[in-house]
């Protein structure tokens, strides 16, 4: 198997793309750490249907910077060696700059930017003191929302924006020692996170984003990270993978 032998970690693995990621590493011979927040009984649940054993959830609020550190310490407390990091774990909250009060409007972008971007910098930073003795892969699920905007919630945005950019300068620092940082942009991804905004008024315009009319699914943002994680060629280090289905293309 390709990951046999190899310890993963998967932040914000209690559903969605995260419990996609860490059953599609699991499947390929990794023993996988699945960090969570608040969601215990939906881990537990992930964790049954992993396949293979040895695998671990950890507890960790990465809104606060000393968790990241405590949660590198607690996984290789459990495995001895991390070779694959993928921040996933990330928070979307709608505060638009015209209608939210000063205060209620710099606390969301404050909690926006220290779970998505802070918390994941600190994580890949942790990760990579461990990895540079013998390599390892660090992938980011980011965001088309860093490149089309987030009009209602411009914290969202500007972390995912943040994070592309910490993924390429990660990159160019790590290659010496061989540790590979690749970053993941979904769009509309068919999760809890945008099941609120699909089953509303809105749910059809926003399939019809994608000229395949559709949201995409967990496990096809999976099967990139999966991708990223074994077969990509050490060259594409840097790179920032598209996945919304066409429904926005940059140049």
């Amino acid at each position: 198997m390709k990951l046999g032998g190899k310890v993963a970690l998967v932040t914000g693995a209690s559903g969605g793309i995260g419990a996609a990621v860490a059953v599609a590493l699991a499947s390929e011979g990794a023993r996988v750490l699945l960090q969570y927040h608040r969601g215990e009984s939906a881990v537990r649940k992930v964790l049954a249907r992993i396949p293979g054993g040895g695998h671990t959830a950890i507890r960790a609020d990465l809104g606060v910077p000393e968790e990241a550190g405590r949660l590198i310490e607690g996984s290789l407390s459990a495995c001895g060696r991390l070779d694959l990091l993928v921040n996933n774990a990330g928070l979307f909250e709608s505060h638009p700059p015209l209608s939210t009060p000063p205060a209620e409007w710099l606390e969301l972008w404050n909690r926006t930017l220290a779970l998505n971007l802070t918390g994941a910098a600190l994580l890949s930073y942790h990760a990579a003191r461990v990895m540079q003795a013998s390599g390892g892969r660090i992938v980011n699920i980011s965001s088309r929302g860093a490149f089309r905007g987030e009009p209602e919630a411009p914290a969202y945005g500007a972390s995912k924006a943040g994070m592309n950019a910490m993924s390429q300068s990660f990159a160019k620092a790590l290659a010496p020692q061989n540790i590979l940082v690749f970053a993941v942009a979904p769009g509309w991804i068919d999760t809890v996170m945008a099941a609120l905004s699909v089953n509303g008024p809105d749910g059809a315009s926003i399939a019809a984003q994608s000229p395949l009319n559709r949201l995409g699914t967990p496990e096809e943002i999976a099967a990139i990270v999966l991708w990223l994680a074994t077969d990509a060629p050490a060259f594409m280090t840097g790179a920032i993978i598209d996945a919304n289905g066409a429904s926005y293309l940059r140049t």
